[in-house]
């Protein structure tokens, strides 16, 4: 007979189940959306600045969205019913862009749509928080389980969408988003319906104090730069690729160097953050990005350049991501837990998606997209400078962090 934390371990692993199949569908969704969203407007005739507008619409609702859902599932504890929600409206935002649309239409879908799916993961991760933990510390060991299925969803619709549309075109792009957030909708009416208790004494608790501790500004502000950085990846990488003359098929297997990378970081993860603490893992993953963007902008035509700078996605990415979201369950304990996720993903998703994306397609339009690598490479940068004055803060006696 299995001893009592058997038996828990047991069951927790049978709930992680259906969050690891949200997470395996959500980004099988981003996994085609996000990449060749630019391609598709462009396919539709839009210019350089639109489709940058378009695409920093989903950064945008990152400005408001994640914490007025974080605020709201804080204060009722139905995360999952609020998760049920959001994915059904998403999906008949999806089943909307079957239709020919107006350059505004189109707009205002995509705002109603993103509104939606940009609170998804913190609801979600923050849901599964306490399915994660032993003792109330971060398992690295058993969240990277769960979000390695997220990884090879991604990697199957950007490898299969990348051949698709090389072969059949842009044009069935919104068939590929309705039947992905059909997949996501399913999946999520399936979570279990957990509802986390909600006292009168835990609503009171106030989220300005934590964010007032310099350790917790400076990791924000790291957290901003570093994402910053990556938005030459997530708006423009397919751009980039498309203009200097590879096919579909070539673009989807550079993306998928960077999930194969990351999904081998997030199975083995336990093995190395322990190496060193959260705040040094900062400085060696902004480094990377650094060297990641410089790579990019300088060689972009030699693909094993490429190979290598997409490879090192396992710790712009990956190893970043997670430790992340582990320093922001250590910032923000129990019911700030969905306002700290959300926060995050405001600070450094929203700000810096939006911030990026239009500049970024200014430059690209007056500068040629190169030079948004080269920006990234200078944002990368600063965003090591905050994670070393982070890293300091919480270590002053430590030597230089390098990596394992």
């Amino acid at each position: 007979m299995p001893t009592e934390p058997a038996a828990k371990v047991a069951v927790n692993r049978r709930q992680l189940i259906p969050f690891a199949a949200v997470s395996a569908t959500y980004f099988a969704h981003i996994g085609f959306f996000n990449p060749y969203l630019s391609l598709w407007l462009k396919d539709l005739g839009f210019g350089l600045f639109a489709i940058s507008v378009f695409t920093s619409v989903q950064a945008a609702t990152r400005l408001f969205a994640p914490y007025a859902w974080g605020w709201l599932s804080d204060h009722t504890g139905e995360r999952v019913k609020l998760l049920r929600y959001g994915a059904s409206v998403a999906l008949v935002c999806g089943c909307i862009l079957l239709f020919d649309l107006s350059p505004m239409a189109l707009g205002w879908v995509l705002l109603v749509m993103f509104t939606h799916t940009s609170s998804m993961m913190p609801m979600s991760e923050a849901a599964m928080a306490h399915l994660v933990s032993q003792g109330g510390a971060f398992d690295a060991k058993r969240y990277g389980r769960v979000r390695l299925f997220g990884s090879l969803g991604f990697l199957i619709t950007v490898f299969l969408a990348g051949a698709w549309f090389e072969y059949f075109g842009m044009k069935h792009f919104p068939a590929w988003t309705v039947i992905s957030l059909v997949l996501v909708t399913v999946c999520v009416w399936l979570l279990p319906d957990l509802k986390e208790s909600v006292s009168a004494h835990e609503d009171k608790v106030a989220v300005w104090p934590v964010l007032k501790q310099a350790p917790v500004i400076w990791f924000f502000v790291t957290a901003f730069f570093h994402v910053l950085a990556h938005t030459g990846v997530y708006v423009f990488f397919s751009l980039y690729l498309d203009a200097l003359g590879y096919s579909k098929v070539w673009i989807g297997l550079l993306w998928a160097v960077s999930v194969i990378v990351e999904i081998g970081w997030f199975f083995t993860q336990s093995k190395w953050l322990h190496k060193l603490p959260l705040t040094a893992w900062l400085v060696v993953c902004s480094a990377a990005m650094t060297l990641r963007m410089g790579m990019t902008a300088q060689w972009a035509e030699v693909i094993w350049v490429l190979v290598i700078a997409q490879a090192l996605h396992a710790l712009t990415f990956a190893a970043n991501h997670t430790v992340c979201v582990a320093l922001v369950s250590h910032h923000f304990p129990g019911q700030l837990r969905g306002r700290g996720q959300a926060l995050y993903t405001v600070i450094a998703y929203g700000l810096p998606g939006v911030l990026g994306g239009l500049l970024g397609g200014w430059m690209s339009d007056r500068l040629g997209l190169q030079s948004v690598y080269w920006a990234s490479m200078g944002s990368a940068f600063l965003a090591t400078l905050s994670a070393y004055k982070a890293w300091r803060l919480q270590h002053p006696n430590d030597r230089l962090p390098s990596a394992p």
